[in-house]
């Protein structure tokens, strides 16, 4: 028989059983269009909690103990948004009988407005000025020291320098533990050149590939100071890429239980129209040739309902891609979504194709069960039991 014969009548079948057809087709499509809208969340998840940590302060890479005479325009290249240079330095504050040790780093506070988003975590006060001797300070090493804004607070470099006296101009509190313990900024100036120690956060372009502006730092001598945020963020690593596992598991899941649904739909479709299958056989249509039949008929049925479904699916991920979805109320409290809880849905190959692909190949395993049933059953026995 020929394939075009066969397409014919699969064709027909779904035609003539239209009720089955519609019932099964929306049961593809519903699962498609939510899974292509459910995985384009997580992959803007993802997105969101990447952007809330490195867009605090760190940088998509950081460089550590850099030469002192590394400029902005040293690591600027393709790719690259903007480049923060900063000194660092262990300072002794003492306010009255407190005296507590805590790393200060030394910022341009405009390009950190810009690019960062620390000064947003302010609970008191305002954000440092260039020029002026003043500190920022976290929460807790305030309350040690007995600091509120407003307060002098002295500062006694570690390596010999004269003391300083510092203003409190704000204090700010992130919920992260490696900003909010021990930790203050002043302006770039207030901090000795010759002793602090030289660090670098790179912010790279939305969309940029992270590993080819890495790949075009080699040439530094000091290339290998500069991590990205996979080195100092392993465990936002991990969760990410839990993120991509535990969603394949639920396409896997869902599409396992619409396969089911396909199989008993086809049974009783089959079973409805066993007549017909035993004169097909009666007339030496072979078992290949029947089970081609039953295949064709499900491909038919789920490349339709799985291609409107991926559709209707990105249609709702670009209606809200923009505006976003707000889960602040969820995520107050999570370290990962410090500046924002506002989630972009986005589609990716992984979002788009892998429902659509699983669909299909489930689809097939779900032809499996009624064309065994097909087969098995011996023409002669079909047509004495009518």
């Amino acid at each position: 028989m020929k394939f075009g014969i066969i397409i014919q009548m699969a064709l027909l079948y779904v035609w003539r059983s239209w009720r089955s057809t519609i019932v099964l087709g929306v049961m593809v499509f519903t699962a498609v269009a939510a899974l292509v809208f459910l995985s384009s969340l997580a992959v803007g998840t993802n997105d969101a909690m990447i952007r809330n940590s490195v867009g605090l302060f760190a940088g998509h890479i950081s460089g550590e103990d850099l030469p002192q005479e590394v400029e902005t325009g040293g690591l600027q290249t393709s790719g690259v948004r903007q480049v923060l240079i900063r000194k660092k330095l262990s300072v002794r504050l003492t306010n009255a009988e407190r005296s507590e040790t805590v790393v200060l780093y030394g910022v341009h506070p405009a390009r950190e407005k810009e690019t960062t988003a620390l000064w947003k975590k302010s609970v008191s006060g305002r954000y440092i000025e260039e020029g002026r001797a003043e500190i920022y300070l976290s929460e807790p090493a305030a309350r040690l020291l007995g600091l509120a804004v407003g307060m002098k607070v002295s500062a006694e470099f570690l390596r010999g320098h004269n003391a300083s006296v510092l203003s409190v101009c704000g204090i700010y509190r992130t919920g992260i533990s490696i900003l909010d313990f021990g930790v203050g900024f002043v302006p770039y100036h207030i901090l000795p050149a010759s002793e602090a120690d030289t660090s670098a956060a790179i912010f790279i372009e939305d969309g940029a590939d992270l590993k080819s502006v890495l790949a075009s730092y080699d040439h530094l001598p000091y290339a290998s100071r500069l991590t990205p945020w996979m080195a100092f963020m392993p465990d936002l690593e991990q969760l990410v890429e839990l993120n991509f596992v535990s969603m394949t598991i639920v396409m896997v899941l869902v599409f396992g239980v619409v396969t089911m649904g396909i199989s008993c739909a086809l049974i009783v479709f089959i079973l409805k129209n066993i007549r017909e299958h035993g004169i097909m056989k009666a007339m030496g249509v072979l078992p290949s040739e029947s089970v081609l039949l039953i295949f064709t008929e499900v491909t038919l049925v789920t490349v339709v309902a799985s291609a409107a479904g991926t559709l209707a699916g990105a249609l709702a991920v670009a209606a809200v891609a923009q505006t976003g979805i707000d889960l602040t109320a969820f995520t107050s409290h999570n370290q990962y979504f410090a500046i924002s809880g506002i989630i972009y849905p986005r589609l990716t190959s992984f979002s788009l194709w892998l429902p659509l692909l699983l669909s299909i190949v489930f689809g097939f395993l779900a032809a499996v069960w009624p064309s065994v049933l097909v087969v098995r059953e011996k023409a002669a026995d079909i047509l004495r039991s009518i």
